[in-house]
């Protein structure tokens, strides 16, 4: 058994109307060696937007990245044919920080028709953190906090899909043994269309305003 931490980077949506599409996909594939897990391999790829594809002066500033490296990027279908090959035909768990990268995983191939059947058996790791050290639902957990609390240092840089998956899987490796991972299929998952949430500065994606009480702010969310 694998599992494959990944997160994504989206385009920043300011103004309502706007969408939000993937523009990287990081990931970090976790095994264990005699008993012990740590980071086999990593996976990154930046993925060229198709409904809005000049990236606003707002996304580069989050994100860092820049219209050079979309535009020289795969579309959506071949960057996850990509990352499907090079999960592997080995089981797998599919990890990620928080239940938006899945959601927005999947209402883009949804759109795009794409096949979402290699999304089995998805984890969210924040929420696993929470039942782990019993806090309340209100209280989910950014990832840099996490980080601090397991006295783990961030390494690279905030909003980039291959760091903050790295250090997702550096939370993954040191609570391993107290983790209760589960298998489902997408079909399990909300079918309904979504947006991430997320604030920071004065970037902020917030479309469920009247949930906006429950929802973390930590900008490593």
């Amino acid at each position: 058994m694998t599992y494959i931490v990944y997160d994504l980077e989206m385009t920043v949506r300011r103004k309502k109307g706007q969408i939000a599409e993937i523009i990287e996909i990081g990931a970090a594939k976790i095994g264990l060696v005699e008993g012990v897990p740590g980071i086999l391999d990593t996976f990154q790829a930046f993925v060229r937007p198709t409904v809005v594809p000049t990236l606003s002066t707002d996304t580069t500033a989050f994100t860092g990245i820049t219209q050079d490296d979309v535009d020289a990027a795969s579309r959506l279908p071949e960057a996850l044919a990509a990352f499907v090959s090079w999960i592997g035909p080995d089981e797998y768990y599919l990890c990620a920080w928080g239940p938006d990268d899945l959601r927005q995983l999947l209402h883009e191939c949804r759109q795009m028709q794409i096949d979402t059947n290699w999304m089995i058996n998805h984890n969210n790791l924040q929420k696993m953190l929470s039942k782990v050290f019993k806090l309340e639902k209100h209280q989910q957990m950014g990832l840099k906090a996490a980080l601090e609390m397991l006295e783990i240092p961030f390494s690279g840089s905030h909003h980039r899909a291959l760091d903050d998956a790295l250090n997702t899987a550096q939370v993954l490796v040191k609570l391993h043994d107290r983790l209760a991972f589960r298998r489902n299929k997408p079909a399990e998952e909300p079918q309904t269309e979504s947006e991430v949430v997320y604030k920071t500065g004065h970037f902020e994606n917030l479309p469920f305003a009247a949930l906006s009480g429950l929802l973390p702010t930590d900008p490593d969310n």
